[in-house]
């Protein structure tokens, strides 16, 4: 039953999952909206028994070894350039550290033999028959499923479609996150430095693989916003408008800024959903169960995949019990990492000049700074992960 699944998304999920569907006999089709593949974009981390045994499930791990950025060191300074904080390379970069379009890239290539890969195209309207899902996209097409699947990040369509408004599901935390690319004109070398003021930090590091080139990240407290979510010139008048009159290279960045022809921009929000199914159509990664930043959704979301194509393929495509199994078995780990989202923005950008000086102060300290790795490490492996391939009742499909 169910064979036929649709995945809207072709960023990390959303491969992940056709790559384990179509493994175990399902036939899987990812419809994106973007007109190719995603280039490039910050680094994302793996750490802990669970992601790593799900890479290697893949047999993507050597690979993904050879491409690694090697982790990326974090240093604070003062206006006048001095050092005031220290982070290693392993307290952002977890045990493997790659760029997301790479990770993204490897999994399109693995999933590609069984996928069918829509790009270009997106979901305008999702209807339940008695067997399967009618599936109107953009383009006017219309095709049956036997299951959709939301894979398609923290403002997910499908989730809009067959849940609800994003407001229902989608909470502000306070902060809002930016990147761009520009020329490494100030030199900086591996890993990143970056510069305080209360409520904000505006950061800048090296391209691992070209020196010349650099990256941009700022991030600044801010409630809810109004604004353009498809106007970069807006997004950038925001954008300067919170780090105006900022001393150290803050001018410089923000001339940089006005030429950027591929700036990200984005509140620091989670999702929380009550129940990740609604009758044919689930969720996985970020639109389940999903933090802006810093709350280990890639790995979260290659476990997520893995486990929801697993119980699929265990209940022989019974969306009833797949579904029910998969959430019961992933709700409280992925609740768990995503927490640490909630803490991201005080960290990178904390309001009061006291707090940024006691940020600075607590993780000078090796002991504390050891004990944070350690739970991280433990939090992302809270889970156990059957072995579906060696499950006798779906072997060899």
């Amino acid at each position: 039953m169910n064979r036929n699944v649709l995945i809207s998304g072709a960023s990390i999920a959303g491969p992940a999952l056709a790559y384990w569907l179509g493994r175990h006999g399902f036939q899987p089709t990812v419809v994106e909206l973007a007109p190719a593949l995603r280039q490039g974009g910050q680094a994302v981390d793996f750490r802990g028994e669970a992601h790593l045994t799900v890479l290697e499930r893949m047999g993507l791990l050597p690979g993904l070894r050879r491409i690694q950025t090697g982790g990326s060191p974090m240093r604070f300074v003062d206006e006048r350039g001095r050092t005031l904080l220290d982070l290693p390379a392993e307290f952002a970069g977890g045990e493997i550290e790659v760029l997301r379009g790479d990770l993204a890239r490897a999994l399109h290539e693995l999933s590609l033999p069984r996928t069918e890969y829509v790009f270009g195209d997106s979901i305008v309207d999702l209807t339940e028959t008695s067997d399967g899902v009618r599936v109107t996209f953009r383009s006017g097409i219309s095709r049956d499923f036997g299951l959709v699947i939301g894979a398609d990040g923290l403002h997910s369509n499908v989730r809009r479609l067959a849940f609800g408004p994003e407001e229902d599901y989608v909470s502000h935390l306070g902060y809002y996150a930016a990147t761009w690319q520009l020329p490494n004109e100030l030199g900086v070398g591996k890993g990143s430095v970056g510069y305080n003021a209360p409520g904000r930090l505006a950061s800048v590091g090296a391209d691992h693989r070209d020196p010349a080139r650099a990256g941009a990240f700022f991030v600044f407290a801010a409630p809810r916003l109004s604004y353009d979510r498809h106007d970069p010139e807006q997004q950038k008048r925001l954008i300067s408008d919170a780090f105006s009159g900022l001393g150290w290279e803050v001018p410089r960045l923000l001339r940089s800024l006005r030429e950027a022809p591929d700036l990200y921009f984005d509140s620091i929000s989670r999702a929380d959903v009550a129940t990740w199914s609604t009758g044919r159509v689930c969720l996985v990664g970020d639109a389940a169960c999903g933090a802006t930043i810093g709350g280990m959704g890639t790995g979260s979301a290659i476990v997520a995949a893995y486990v929801l194509a697993g119980e699929l393929a265990r209940a022989r495509g019974d969306h009833r019990t797949a579904f029910a199994r998969y959430e019961s078995r992933l709700r409280t780990y992925a609740e768990n990492c995503q927490a640490g989202g909630d803490r991201t923005g005080k960290f990178l950008a904390p309001a009061t000049a006291t707090g940024i000086r006691l940020r600075n102060t607590l993780l000078s300290r090796r002991l504390l700074l050891n004990g944070m790795l350690k739970l991280g490490e433990k939090v992302s492996s809270t889970v156990t992960l059957p072995d579906y391939a060696a499950d006798p009742r779906h072997a060899g499909r």
